[in-house]
């Protein structure tokens, strides 16, 4: 089983990816004692918001691709979250 996840930081700031282990990742997300080029790692703490699970990674990939595409924080708000922008 693989997993899109949608991660929110306190800034309000989203980060969508896709794993076979969803709490392992968002723990590594967490992480603080790596620092450097990690963009999660800069800006946590961050809070897993919304996951979908999906049968292979091929899904997974293209779940996450097509929500990436978006290039809206509103259009997440409103299609996965059900908020009013």
């Amino acid at each position: 089983m693989f997993w899109v996840y949608i991660l929110r930081n306190p800034a309000g700031n989203f980060y969508v990816g896709h794993t076979h282990n969803l709490e392992n990742r968002v723990t590594n997300h967490n992480r603080t004692d790596k620092i450097a080029g990690k963009f999660t790692r800069k800006n946590g703490p961050w809070a897993l918001i919304w996951s979908e699970a999906h049968p292979d990674r091929s899904r997974a990939v293209r779940r996450e691709r097509e929500i990436k595409s978006w290039k809206s924080a509103r259009l997440i708000r409103i299609q996965l979250l059900g908020l009013k922008s």
